[in-house]
This record gives structure tokens, C-alpha cells and sequence, in this order.
């Protein structure tokens, strides 16, 4: 049998899909069609890895697929899959003068999630035992409680993960409503799942600093677990004044881009919690957060993807929760289920995840 893991190959796929028939997926923000980016890394031996986007409610998905074909292909045929470090740092110093975050950035990290799953498949073994085994199962929040179905749709939505067995639950606020009704959603929503389940606040970036530190103040009297994203990205001095000022958590990152947008918060480790994104920096970008944060005394929770970031929280000791909202799990052709509130790593070798044919057949664009 060939070896040979040189690059033939890299295929990008376009797909479009409908939501699911989910009644819990109601309120959400992200737009009519799912809109996907699969790329695949064919080796010379025959070994394929397969590396995914889904850009939310971003509508980017032809963009991202000019920037796969004309950027990254071209740099990468050729060389040897398990030079994933090298075709990281490559890639990314070629495109410093035109993004270093970004469009570029997400196509980096989706041909770098495709490199993993290539070389666990090569080597036989799940990313998690690959990247050095830590723990089997990892607890998930329920997430997706969105701000649009109002204070019962949000409490209903949680009741239903609390009856699933989870131990947590991610609310939302701002935007929407006045801060009174977002301060009478979060009492609702205690005195509704009562003082065993873990009440998480997703603001999305939706306040200042000031408007945060009131609001987080008076959060505190319903023991809310974290305050997330109360601010812009960039804002990091509001960041740090916020967690300052608040005993509870204040945690963010998911639409920072890598160590490098991050640098601020692990310079100054205020927030306890970091959750990065695997569409800013892939996994190799993921790992190296996760071992800075560590040095720090910092834990990692990622932003969505649980069916990927399962193996890397499954292989470090700072991974402490999983976020579940339903996204993806029809498309799969073996979903990784979260069970009594817990999420257990797969065996299957590389990221062990692919999309249904039908999928890919009946929803390309």
C-alpha cells in the first residue's frame, strides 16, 4: 500500500442546504439556507481529508471558495500533507500583506481542519489520541435559547435541554429588547430552570463597557454563570474594565483571529475563559491558544463545531464546556451525540466526521 501522503488534490465544494425541521431551531439569526465550504485534500496514496466552514449568517461562501481555488490550492499542491505546521505558517506569512485574518484566514483554517483529519486518518488514530488523550467526555451547554423567540421561547428552549439532561444552558440579551425586559428575562429564566443548571448570557456584542458593568451587576443576584462578548472584538480595554468590575465571568473570542488578535486578553488574564473559533486559525491555531491560555491559569470553551472541537477539548487539560446548538447534526453521516449533557470524543480515525452524500449530491451550488 502507497504512503505517499503528497498532495494530489484540492477539491472545493459549495453546498447549500435547508434548515432542519427543528421546532427548537426557531428565532435563530442565521439566515434561510445553511451555506457550507467543504474542502478536501486528496494525498497520492488515497488518503482524503476533509475540512468545513459554515460562516453563520455571513453570506461568503463563493468568496471564500475563489479564495481556496486562487490562494490556497495553488500553494499547497504538491507538498506533504503532514506538513501541516509548515503550510500553516506559509500560508499565512504569503498572506500578510492582504489579510491576516478574515477571508483568508478562514480558507487557511478550513485546508488546515482537511490536513488533520488526512494525517489521524493515516496514522489510524482520532485527533484526540493523535494530539495526546486527556479525557474521554466533555460537558456541553445547551445553546441557541435565542433572543428573537422572546423570554418564553428562550425558557422553553432551555427547558427542553435541562430535560435532555444538561447541566447548562446560554440565554441571550441585548439587541432586541430594553434592558429591563433583558433583566426580567434572566430572572425568568432562574427561577424556570431553577438553582442546579448553569444560566450562560450571550450579548453578541451588543452594549458599551458602562452598559455592561450595570447590567452584569445586576445579573449577579441570578448566579449567572458568564457574561459572553459584551462588547466589540476590538474594544479590549472595555473588556478588561467590564471584568474589573463584575464578579461574575466575563469571557469572549469567538470573533477574535487567532493568538495573535488575542494577545491583549492573554497579556492580561481577566477573562477566565477564552472561546475561540476553529474558522479563525483552524486547529493548529486552536491547540497553540489552548496551551498559551493554560500558562495562564485560563480555560478554553470554543465557539460552536462540537462535532470538531470535541478533540481538541478531549486532548487538552484546560477544555471545560462544549457549546451544542443543533447546527449541523442532520448532515452527517454519524453525528457525535451529547448524552445526559456529556459529549464523548469518536474513535474513528482523523476528525472521523462526513457529510451524507445526499448532502453533497443534492445541495451544491
Amino acid at each position: 500500500m502507497s504512503t505517499d501522503m503528497t498532495i494530489r488534490e484540492v477539491r472545493t465544494t459549495l453546498l447549500r442546504t435547508p434548515w432542519p425541521d427543528d421546532p427548537w431551531l426557531a428565532g435563530h439569526p442565521l439566515g434561510p439556507t445553511r451555506d457550507l465550504v467543504v474542502v478536501e485534500v486528496v494525498t497520492q496514496s488515497g488518503t482524503t481529508g476533509m475540512g468545513y466552514l459554515h460562516p453563520l449568517h455571513l453570506h461568503v461562501t463563493r468568496t471564500l471558495g475563489a479564495c481556496l481555488e486562487e490562494m490556497v490550492a495553488p500553494r499547497v499542491v504538491g507538498r506533504d500533507a503532514t506538513e501541516v505546521e509548515a503550510i500553516w505558517h506559509g500560508l499565512w506569512r504569503e498572506a500578510i500583506t492582504a489579510g491576516r485574518a478574515g477571508i483568508v484566514m478562514m480558507a487557511i483554517s478550513a485546508l488546515d481542519i482537511a490536513l488533520w483529519d488526512a494525517v489521524g486518518k493515516k496514522a489510524g488514530l482520532p485527533l484526540h489520541r493523535l494530539w495526546g488523550h486527556f479525557r474521554p467526555s466533555i460537558p456541553a451547554y445547551g445553546s441557541g435559547c435565542f433572543r428573537a423567540s422572546g423570554g418564553d421561547g428562550m425558557i422553553a428552549k432551555a427547558k427542553h435541554y435541562v430535560g435532555q439532561g444538561y447541566k447548562a444552558i446560554k440565554m441571550q440579551v441585548a439587541h432586541v429588547h430594553d434592558l429591563r425586559t433583558d433583566l426580567d428575562n434572566v430572572r425568568r429564566m432562574r427561577e424556570a430552570v431553577g438553582p442546579d443548571v448553569e444560566i450562560m448570557i450571550d450579548v453578541n456584542m451588543g452594549w458599551s463597557a458602562d452598559t455592561a458593568i450595570l447590567m452584569g451587576r445586576k445579573f449577579e443576584e441570578y448566579d449567572v454563570y458568564w457574561l459572553e462578548e459584551p462588547v466589540l472584538p476590538d474594544d479590549y480595554a472595555g473588556y478588561l474594565r467590564i471584568a474589573e468590575a463584575l464578579d461574575l465571568r466575563v469571557v469572549g473570542g469567538e470573533t477574535h483571529w487567532g493568538r495573535a488578535d488575542l494577545k491583549p486578553f492573554l497579556e492580561n488574564p481577566r477573562l477566565p475563559i477564552l472561546q475561540p473559533d476553529p474558522m479563525r486559525g483552524g486547529l493548529t491555531e486552536l491547540r497553540k491558544l489552548a496551551a498559551v491560555a493554560d500558562t495562564w491559569g485560563m480555560t478554553i470553551a470554543p465557539h460552536l463545531f462540537p462535532e470538531l472541537n470535541v478533540h481538541l477539548l478531549a486532548s487538552i487539560p484546560n477544555g471545560i464546556w462544549i457549546e451544542q446548538m443543533g447546527l449541523l447534526d442532520d448532515l452527517w453521516v454519524e453525528p457525535v451525540p451529547v448524552v445526559n449533557g456529556m459529549i464523548t470524543a469518536p474513535e474513528r480515525p482523523g476528525h472521523g466526521l462526513s457529510f451524507k452524500p445526499e448532502v453533497l449530491r443534492d445541495f451544491r451550488l
